[in-house]
């Protein structure tokens, strides 16, 4: 892992930015195919498992009033429509991809891969756990919940990038700005905005964790302080690295839409926006103290 600066420093030289053939060519050199291998291995083994009997199926998912160590495991890689399948599969797609670009581009390599093997092997047991918090006569089952976790990895990844590519100055104390930031938007689109007492409370909720991250990015974003147009001129002088971050922030703004849509309910299903809140925070904090803590090198 590349050592976190801790002071001041000045953006890269705008005059000796590679072009995008570079960024191509840069991008290529480093992904590794094995990598590409595990990358692909995940949609391979959720399209293999919808292949199964629908019986099979749900038999592997997660029965809340009869829980097992087995289906609180394999029931993040069941689906029984065709469209959820898609969906997570698109998801995945995003996500992963998207991140272990930005991750190989800024030393991050271990760091994704660390992360994305405790996601898959690790985080269906905590999550499913976590769910019998919540009492009910349900099954659950679906990949959305380690998808959230790649949506939690999101962030991280992005300030790497960025302070390796654009902005040295910035520093990991900026990241829990946006992780409230991100908290108040996710209950913003979860939680009704009403007069009535629990649209009040969403609106609450969401205010308190927008203004504590606008205020948090203010006290410890010095980097902020520079002119916006320089801020923005750094980033698409930079023909491909540029392009590459825009691309980050917005699926980080924009998958929180498809996690916590504004009515969870479907055909004959409910979303499950307590295990996408779980697997988004869980990862963001777990990710969070591994990256700041340097524990992984590079």
């Amino acid at each position: 892992m590349t050592p976190v600066p801790s002071g001041e420093g000045d953006p890269l030289d705008e005059g000796a930015q590679p072009p995008l053939d570079g960024f191509r060519q840069e991008l290529l050199a480093r992904v590794r195919a094995v990598d590409l291998f595990v990358l692909c291995a995940v949609p391979a083994v959720l399209v293999a498992v919808f292949a199964l009997p629908e019986a099979t199926r749900r038999s592997l998912a997660f029965a809340y009033t009869d829980p097992t160590p087995w289906t609180a495991f394999t029931a993040h890689y069941v689906h029984l429509g065709t469209g959820h399948l898609a969906g997570n599969l698109v998801g995945y797609g995003l996500l992963a991809s998207v991140g272990y670009a930005l991750a190989v581009l800024s030393g991050q390599r271990r760091f994704f891969l660390t992360a994305l093997a405790t996601f898959l092997l690790a985080f269906p047991f905590v999550l499913s756990a976590l769910n019998l918090a919540v009492p009910r006569n349900a099954v659950g089952f679906g990949f959305s919940g380690i998808n959230m976790a790649l949506a939690g990895l999101l962030p991280l990844l992005l300030w790497a990038y960025a302070r390796d590519r654009f902005f040295p100055a910035v520093s990991s104390r900026s990241l829990p700005a946006v992780f409230f930031l991100l908290a108040g938007w996710i209950t913003l689109l979860a939680l009704p905005v009403s007069t009535d007492d629990l649209g009040l409370a969403g609106f609450g909720v969401a205010a308190t964790g927008l203004v504590t991250g606008v205020a948090y990015a203010l006290r410890t974003g010095n980097w902020l302080r520079r002119p916006v147009r320089e801020r923005i001129r750094t980033v698409t002088s930079q023909e491909g690295y540029g392009d590459l971050l825009v691309i980050g922030a917005v699926l980080l703004v924009g998958y929180p839409v498809v996690g916590f849509p504004t009515d969870p309910t479907g055909s004959g299903s409910v979303v499950n926006l307590y295990v996408h809140l779980l697997g988004f925070c869980l990862a963001f904090i777990a990710t969070f103290i591994l990256l700041v803590s340097d524990v992984i090198d590079e």
